[in-house]
């Protein structure tokens, strides 16, 4: 058995810690022998997956010299419930990802002090609540949060992966007009229809004022006739409507898929090189996840009226289009499992997940926004807001 000397835990310092963080994010990613196992390239930036937030830290944990794990975590204030009056009920929340601890190093409560010492800084830090999401099938992760840290499973949503063919979608554009908002525009129709969305952030106008929102889009009618502005869409709007925003998480990291076969390689490129060279056959085109990869993120999901699903389904080939021109394989989302606009979302089964798990934990006895109560029993609503920083 392992002889482990003093674990001592420290904030991540980035003029000197890239090279033992990315050594340890290497050891963490190698898969089983002979199977595919997915790669993170975070471009030499370790926290590149948090500094978007408002508040963020990175700890690393240390023997002597040596990196042994990592965490890394970030609070913003949400919805979390609403009021009678229908407004809001915000709360603090934290949010944990990056969890890392050397293979060599497991089951020596490395990971635990990590969380806890995370959770010190949520708290010191006013955080009412902490969450994270793993798979539901990665027992080591869900068994450290649930049996050691507190959390409670909580939230079921699914991650919905399509791919990025080698031939444009067709956007309905003779039945459906997809209209570009200004920030400002998107802002307020956030805002007055899904602020008491679960996990809405308080900041969404930082989100989308952000260099990696790439736009947020409504779909309409074709022949409808935009105001000018949200408000008076609100006071009149169309019988049906979607919409649905843009995140570049391709200029904060890239994807591989490593341990493939040379079969399965070829067959990859088989089926873009026919896709290329009969685009108005539509085949069904493999992106090739064998070297690095970037993909586009779609949040803020919604809509409304009879044809709701048929407007988003035109966004999705409309978003689809925007990552196949800026050189991305793969769109993915992420929607709760009882998102009535599910269905609209083309995805690929083989590439998504569709039951991811959050688990929560309540940090505090207080609550800043009105008596919720504690936020960890409440049922599922039929929506909830995906933060593209946490991505």
């Amino acid at each position: 058995m392992m002889m482990m000397g003093v674990v001592s835990v420290r904030e991540f310092d980035p003029s000197r810690d890239r090279e033992s963080v990315e050594a340890v994010e290497r050891i963490c990613d190698v898969g089983p022998s002979g199977k595919l196992s997915l790669f993170t390239d975070l471009h030499g930036d370790p926290i590149c997956r948090v500094r978007n937030s408002p508040t963020f830290l990175m700890l690393l944990a240390e023997i002597g010299q040596e990196t042994v794990g990592m965490i890394r975590g970030c609070i913003k204030t949400v919805t979390c419930g609403k009021k009678r009056n229908k407004l809001p009920i915000y709360t603090k929340l934290a949010y944990i990802l990056g969890l890392r601890v050397s293979p060599n190093h497991r089951r020596m409560g490395i990971g635990l002090k990590l969380v806890r010492k995370m959770e010190e800084w949520f708290r010191d830090n006013g955080a009412e609540y902490a969450y994270m999401a793993t798979e539901k099938d990665n027992v080591a992760s869900v068994n450290l949060f649930t049996h050691k840290c507190g959390y409670n499973k909580f939230r079921t949503p699914c991650i919905l992966v399509n791919p990025v063919f080698a031939h444009p979608l067709k956007t309905f554009s003779n039945k459906v007009a997809i209209i570009r908002l200004a920030p400002v525009e998107a802002e307020f129709l956030y805002r007055s229809k899904f602020a008491t969305t679960e996990f809405f952030p308080r900041d969404v106008d930082a989100v989308l004022n952000h260099r990696l929102t790439l736009g947020t889009f409504l779909a309409v009618p074709r022949g409808y006739t935009w105001p000018g502005e949200s408000a008076r869409f609100l006071a009149g709007p169309p019988a049906s409507w979607a919409l649905l925003s843009v995140w570049n998480c391709k200029d904060v990291f890239t994807l591989q898929v490593k341990g493939a076969s040379r079969v399965k390689k070829t067959l990859v490129r088989t089926t873009r090189a026919v896709d290329r060279a009969l685009p108005w056959l539509r085949l069904p085109s493999v992106p090739d996840f064998f070297r690095p990869f970037g993909f586009h993120f779609l949040y803020g999901l919604g809509g409304e009226g009879p044809e709701a699903h048929k407007m988003l389904r035109a966004l999705c080939a409309f978003a689809h289009n925007l990552a196949k021109d800026r050189g991305c394989e793969v769109v993915a989302t992420e929607v709760s499992s009882r998102e009535p606009l599910r269905c609209a979302i083309p995805h690929w089964k083989m590439l998504s997940c569709e039951e991811d798990l959050w688990c929560i934990k309540r940090l505090g006895e207080d609550y800043s926004d009105g008596s919720l109560g504690d936020w960890t029993k409440s049922p599922p609503g039929f929506s909830i807001f995906v933060d593209p920083r946490e991505v």
